[in-house]
């Protein structure tokens, strides 16, 4: 059995919880919330950090002092984020949803992320480039797939 089957997100050592992240990078979207609705809309600008390519932060360890606004996930702070997307191993483990098989602990490796259309691999925008982030608003980031 797997060790995110046998424990809970609050037992996860540290090595353990940061393998969970699969490195999708939609956590790192600029975000909306529709003042009137409360609705959250996501958008494909990105934090200038993000690594377009590798769909990491660029500067992981010290992202804080770059970007004091940045949330880090953790188990005492996981219920409140219903800004995740479902597809984030967090959330889905939070939920009783277990990994995705695309998911790199289960498929070893990105790729199945990335074909799947779940990360933000070739589809986002450092937010320093962006005018007007109402235009940036889509919908791909909802995609989950099991």
């Amino acid at each position: 059995m797997a060790f995110w089957e046998q424990k809970s997100l609050a037992e996860l050592s540290t090595q353990e919880w940061e393998s969970l992240c699969d490195g999708c990078g939609k956590c790192c979207l600029n975000k909306l919330i529709d003042d009137d609705t409360e609705e959250l809309h996501y958008t494909n600008a990105a934090c200038k950090l993000l690594d377009e390519q590798s769909c990491g932060c660029r500067h992981y360890d010290t992202r804080f002092q770059h970007v004091p606004q940045c949330t880090a996930i953790t188990a005492d702070n996981i219920a409140e984020l219903t800004w995740l997307p479902d597809s984030c191993a967090y959330r889905r483990l939070h939920l009783g949803r277990g990994l995705a098989a695309w998911h790199p602990l289960i498929s070893g490796s990105k790729d199945a992320m990335h074909q799947a259309g779940i990360s933000v691999l070739g589809k986002v925008v450092n937010e320093e480039r962006v005018r007007d982030i109402e235009d940036h608003i889509v919908l791909w980031p909802l995609k989950d797939l099991d």
